[in-house]
């Protein structure tokens, strides 16, 4: 067998089993993510909590997070390659130096939580209540951004070691926790409809389990990092050790994280205008935030899992000067991935409200609060597409160790998706508003492709296979919209049956979704798009 078999192989194994963990930490996200929506609801208090477990996530991003999941990689491998002690020392250094960081940020964010909480939304008399709420829930929550660094750092190494699976699969843990928390929650205390309603008991138990959840997941992957060889010893000696080129290359990575946390700043700030004029109503930002992360989901089963085995190799290959076998993987990505990817965006504009209701129409949300959630799903259906290609695209100047390129896209793509958020909060009703803006995030990512491609093509000094990964598109796209048409019409017809209500979502997403992808596939096959045989990874 070559070389390059073997690699394909590889690759095609850790593919696979991160993809076999990510669905089953989806699945398990899923189930948490509708007890949370039946504890909190979709209106202005699930969003007091939900912009609270927001702001870790962002500020650790901010901090060092961009630059361990882009820039640190290329730099793990390379000094195992070239040290003498296979980069030892060198992760050593690095993991004091993240550790660190992490610590101070966590401690100076904890106490500057009023302040944190106040970029994102509006402290005024009628929602004051909500801003403090928010406030306590962040001082809870804000300790995430230490484990996030914990978790990062410690999986990147595993990467670095070619060991992909513990990373997908720690995350499970943390969904457990939280499914056993929200299931307390539901079973053992009264769900508070409004914001005036929640006790300090509530909030010390969702404050307290998310980030213990978050904790568990972390601190899981050290043993797996010692068995991998690993042996964390603390060095302060950053000094002329290489350290500096690493913190160059993410010094970009950083303003590109800047950039996309600007953007998203500015969501969440509109939005939730729109859940303070209607609080019960779900039309602001948890209504968005939720439909963002189902939409997300073929993302993070496919894409991500591909990536995250590709970009050492792409590392490999543009360390070496083999561009042809960079780029024929990265062709072979989007090609690959696209067989996912397209249908479940056509998927999310069919079924967009029939996926809300089943959702999230239990405990404190009912049917009518799960309809602006349906719409926005809906919005963001087709941008998935380009969504997911740009991201992909990204990784090949990442193997460059080029990462200001990606931070001049970033600075199209949040311009882009602030300005028509911005038109949409101005010229919009409350009801409509959060929905335009994911309409409009779709549409900045289409942007963002275009430019990245343009950019990269210019890079890889040639074509990036382009012919082909249009015709494979163009086939897909085919395909998934007759597909789509018909399930959707099997669907509509579902809906205005006799049969019970609470069945007809279910009744309806069944049979619509099913119809559309035996037809799929059936067109598929009719138009030969090859790809359909490669998933789940690369050979």
């Amino acid at each position: 067998m070559s070389k390059k078999t073997k690699g394909g192989s590889g690759l095609l194994r850790s593919s696979a089993l991160m993809a076999a963990g990510t669905v089953v930490s989806r699945a398990t996200g899923l189930i948490r993510q509708v007890l949370q929506g039946a504890a909190l609801g979709t209106g202005l208090l699930a969003t007091t909590y939900n912009q609270a477990n927001t702001v870790p996530t962002s500020l650790y991003f901010l901090l060092i997070g961009g630059a361990l999941n882009s820039v640190l990689v290329p730099q793990l491998v390379r000094a195992r390659a070239e040290d003498p002690d296979d980069g030892a020392a060198f992760e050593q250094r690095l993991v004091t130096l993240v550790l660190c960081v992490l610590g101070a940020g966590t401690a100076l964010a904890t106490w500057a939580a009023p302040e944190i909480i106040s970029v994102y939304q509006h402290d005024t008399p009628a929602t004051h209540d909500a801003f403090e709420l928010t406030v306590v829930f962040a001082r809870f929550l804000l300790p995430q951004i230490f484990f996030y660094g914990v978790f990062s750092i410690f999986g990147q190494v595993l990467n670095a070691r070619n060991r992909f699976g513990a990373m997908m699969w720690t995350p499970v843990l943390n969904n457990l926790v939280l499914i056993a928390m929200f299931g307390l929650y539901l079973g053992l205390i009264t769900a508070p409809a409004q914001v005036a309603d929640i006790t300090g008991a509530q909030v010390r138990l969702l404050g307290i389990g998310t980030t213990l959840a978050l904790a568990v997941q972390a601190l899981a992957l050290i043993p797996y990092a010692h068995a991998a060889g690993f042996r964390f010893l603390p060095r302060f000696d950053w000094r002329g050790t290489g350290l500096r080129k690493s913190v160059n290359a993410a010094r970009w990575t950083l303003l590109f994280v800047l950039a996309n946390l600007v953007a998203s700043t500015v969501v969440t700030r509109l939005a939730s205008a729109s859940d303070a004029a209607r609080p019960q109503d779900g039309v602001g930002y948890t209504a968005y935030s939720y439909a963002q992360q189902i939409w997300m989901l073929p993302q993070s089963v496919v894409t991500v899992s591909l990536v995250t085995a590709l970009l050492p190799r792409m590392s490999r290959a543009a360390t070496e000067h083999r561009i042809d076998d960079l780029r024929a993987d990265l062709s072979r990505a989007l090609r690959v991935s696209g067989v996912i990817i397209v249908p479940a965006a056509f998927f999310f504009l069919a079924f967009g409200p029939q996926i809300a209701q089943l959702l999230f129409a239990h405990g404190a949300a009912d049917a009518a609060a799960t309809v602006p959630l349906g719409h926005m799903l809906q919005a963001f259906g087709l941008g998935l597409i380009p969504f997911s290609a740009q991201y992909l695209l990204l990784r090949g100047f990442y193997a460059f160790e080029d990462t200001r390129t990606p931070f001049r896209m970033a600075l199209w793509i949040s311009g882009v998706n602030i300005a028509l958020a911005t038109a949409c909060h101005l010229l919009l009703s409350p009801r409509w508003a959060v929905t335009g803006m994911a309409a409009a995030y779709a549409v900045s990512y289409a942007l963002g492709l275009l430019l990245t491609a343009v950019r990269l093509r210019r890079r890889t000094e040639g074509l990036l296979d382009g012919r082909r990964i249009c015709r494979t598109y163009a086939k897909l796209t085919t395909a998934a919209i007759a597909a789509g048409s018909t399930g959707w019409l099997i669907a509509r017809s579902c809906s205005q049956s006799s049969a019970s209500a609470s069945w007809t979502p279910a009744l309806a997403l069944a049979a619509g979704g099913i119809t559309m992808a035996l037809l799929f596939l059936l067109f598929a096959r009719v138009l030969r798009i090859g790809e359909l045989r490669s998933l789940p990874g690369l050979r």
